[in-house]
This record gives C-alpha cells, sequence and structure tokens, in this order.
C-alpha cells in the first residue's frame, strides 16, 4: 500500500461520521491518508507527537476535524509547519458555532485552515488537500477538473430538469 500523504486527526470517535466525507473525497482523488484519534485536552502529548513526527512519516498535510473547543487543529499546528486545516464538528449545544470559532481565531503566526461547520466542510477539506497536492501531481490536477466539470454539469442537468418541470 501507498505511504498516507495527508494524516485526518479526529478529537473522538464520534467525530468519525463527519470524517468520512473527507475520507470519501480523498478516496476520489486516489489520495492515501491515514485516521487517528487524538485529543488536543485527554490527549496533548499524543497529539504533539503526532505533529512532531508526521512530516517524517511522509505526510504533506493534517486535516483535523474538532468539536466543542475544537483546539486540535490549533495545537497540531504548533508542533509542525506542515499546512493543517480545521474542519468544526457541530458536536454541542452550540452546533459547531464554537468549534468555528476555535478554529478560525487562530493567533498570527499559527495559521489553521478553517472549512464550514459539518459534512460540508468535512468534504471542502479533503478537496482542499487534493489541491495543495496537486501542486505537484499532475494526475491529481485533472481529477479535480474532471471533478469541477462533474459539478457543472448536475447544475445543468438540475436546471434543464427545472426547465421541463
Amino acid at each position: 500500500m501507498a505511504k498516507a500523504q495527508v494524516g485526518i486527526v479526529i478529537g473522538s470517535i464520534s467525530d468519525k461520521e463527519y470524517i468520512m466525507e473527507t475520507c470519501k473525497i480523498l478516496d476520489f482523488f486516489d489520495i492515501q491518508y491515514e485516521l487517528t484519534v487524538c485529543s488536543a485536552h485527554r490527549t496533548p502529548a499524543k497529539a504533539a507527537e503526532y505533529a512532531d513526527s508526521a512530516a517524517k512519516k511522509g505526510l504533506e498535510i493534517i486535516i483535523a476535524g474538532a468539536g466543542a473547543a475544537a483546539h486540535l487543529g490549533g495545537v497540531l499546528a504548533s508542533h509542525t509547519v506542515l499546512p493543517v486545516i480545521g474542519i468544526p464538528i457541530p458536536s454541542s449545544e452550540l452546533k459547531g458555532v464554537d468549534s468555528l470559532y476555535s478554529i478560525v481565531q487562530m493567533p498570527a503566526g499559527i495559521p489553521v485552515a478553517t472549512m464550514a461547520i459539518g459534512k460540508s466542510g468535512a468534504k471542502n477539506a479533503g478537496i482542499l488537500a487534493a489541491e495543495i497536492l496537486a501542486l505537484k501531481n499532475p494526475s491529481i490536477t485533472k481529477k479535480l477538473k474532471e471533478y469541477r466539470k462533474e459539478l457543472a454539469d448536475k447544475v445543468e442537468k438540475d436546471n434543464k430538469k427545472l426547465k421541463n418541470s
């Protein structure tokens, strides 16, 4: 099996429902990934070790999905210079707004690219990872163009359905 290029980290197994959308996108683009549960608050040493060793393992991007206080992306980013993409998971009574604020409001110097809350954000995290990897991989660029064409074709089909109804 090929070596993982993307490390996906979720703060809790309950976040798996959302992160599977990321996995589906990466599978579509034939991008290898690894999936790990690691908490910024309950296992901070493990989170730091994961980020510290990510580049040595050959990872090129880290995607972090977390809910509630959602410090996972920031903790990982503080221990690596790899790009980190954060996905706010709607796991608390605040429905992900707390997660969004925790991820998007990183202090200057330690960026985390922040996606939308929930499944749309999880999909976009996979697409953004593909776009980053496409900078060095023409086959991913080609698949991205095909993917965009499929999106556009679906809109046109929907428009025809609407006009014929």
